[in-house]
């Protein structure tokens, strides 16, 4: 073979390992394109829902501050106040100590977030109705106003001694709890008061004796409270009636009540949780839409 013929394979050698290089650099200037194109949408997706987040903190502000300016003297309705208002101030602080945000949860919470501004739309329009008949009574003559005044008086009357009766019917009734207790158990159902340890919460109690209450088939429910406030509950859907609202419960046991004293366990199974935080724990027990009984406990 002549030098020439050498020479011309050896161009040909390095144009085809040109042509290789100017290959490779241009795919690996694609893929980097492409890296800094999907770093650059999952960016903007999480500024989206940090900007939601803060857009859920900012209305439960508001909505916690329009109730702040609520007044009336509605025993009633300051006791639903109350109660709505303590779910707001939940729920803001649930949303600003949750680190991980999904659409999914930035979608839960704006629900939670409609659902209360309705709510405190409501009691705008009974506070304005209720300002509105007060308006109207205070416009009547002197004389009206009198006899409106003792017909209301002889009701007052009438209806405060039916709700004595009432109240003290109910108080008859109500289930009375002793031996409260809550223990965290490891997995060998022995008490602890280590986090690390605890795969349940045992919640003891005895039903006392009443012949007065209802017999039968009875809903126990328990709450559970964290350390930081926050409703320790498998589901959203876990409700049962307290009052004028449904609220949510951390665990619930039917027992059959007989009118006599009556052993109960409930069991909060935290297998599948992540580990309890340290602190000291609320425990409330509610039958019959009255809350029977308090504890607490804690972990270490």
């Amino acid at each position: 073979m002549s030098e020439l013929d050498i020479q011309n394979k050896q161009k040909a050698k390095d144009r085809r390992n040109n042509i290789i290089v100017i290959g490779l650099s241009v795919v690996l200037v694609a893929v980097t394109v492409l890296f800094f194109i999907q770093r650059k949408e999952h960016n903007i997706i999480l500024n989206e829902i940090r900007a939601e987040k803060d857009s859920i903190q900012y209305q439960l502000t508001e909505i916690a501050a329009g109730y702040d300016s609520l007044s009336t003297e509605n025993d009633t309705i300051n006791e639903q106040l109350f109660v709505a208002q303590a779910k707001v101030k939940d729920l803001l602080i649930e949303v600003e100590q949750t680190k991980k945000v999904s659409y999914n949860k930035i979608s839960g919470y704006q629900k939670q977030v409609t659902t209360l501004r309705g709510i405190m739309k409501n009691f705008i329009v009974q506070i304005d109705s209720l300002n509105e008949i007060n308006k109207v009574l205070r416009a009547e003559n002197l004389e009206v106003k009198e006899q409106y005044k003792q017909v209301e008086s002889k009701n007052v009357q009438l209806n405060q001694e039916k709700e004595n009766l009432k109240q003290n019917l109910q108080r008859a009734s109500m289930l009375e709890v002793r031996e409260l207790i809550a223990e965290p158990l490891n997995n060998r159902s022995k008490v602890t008061k280590f986090a690390k340890r605890t795969e349940k919460i045992r919640i003891y109690f005895v039903l006392g004796k009443n012949v007065t209450t209802k017999r039968g088939a009875k809903n126990i429910y328990a709450r559970i409270m964290r350390p930081d406030q926050l409703l320790m509950s498998k589901s959203a859907d876990n409700l049962f009636q307290f009052e004028d609202l449904k609220i949510q419960y951390s665990a619930m046991r039917e027992v059959n009540y007989e009118g006599q004293e009556l052993a109960v366990a409930i069991y909060w199974d935290n297998t599948t949780e992540p580990r309890l935080m340290v602190g000291i724990y609320t425990v409330d027990l509610f039958a019959d839409g009255n809350n029977i009984g308090t504890t607490t406990f804690e972990i270490k």
